[in-house]
């Protein structure tokens, strides 16, 4: 593991915890919403496929970003509906549950990607002989 895995790692386990301490904040400030927001967004999903062991191609790359967003958002359904069903829903349980699975998912290689396995390169379709004619 690089350093700068490293980082990646630490860096999406704290954003949990900093937008939990952004909500003791003042009401309708930015400062408050903003993190909590990005978090939520896209704090699970980062650290579910983030880091990838090794460097990811271009194609890899693309999926994983495109991925992070809803990963994040269901996850975040998930939880949100697990604690209606027991009766215990509050955005800070909400952000604290979000938050540990975030830090705990970090501790751990990020989810394989299909297209990380199979190189992120489209084979281009060889003409056959004599199809031109």
């Amino acid at each position: 593991m690089t350093l700068s895995q490293t980082h990646v790692r630490v860096t999406v386990a704290l954003s949990g915890w900093l937008a939990l301490a952004a909500t003791a904040l003042p009401g309708a400030s930015p400062a408050r919403w903003i993190p909590v927001l990005l978090f939520v967004t896209l704090g699970p999903g980062f650290a579910l496929l983030y880091p990838q062991p090794g460097t990811l191609r271009p194609g890899a790359r693309l999926e994983a970003l495109a991925l992070v967003a809803p990963l994040s958002l269901s996850f975040g359904a998930l939880v949100s509906t697990c604690l209606f069903l027991v009766h215990g829903f509050s955005a800070t349980a909400f952000l604290i549950s979000l938050a540990a699975f975030s830090t705990v998912a970090c501790a751990f290689p990020g989810l394989p990607l299909p297209a990380a396995t199979r190189g992120a390169v489209e084979r281009t379709k060889r003409a056959k002989p004599g199809a031109g004619r």
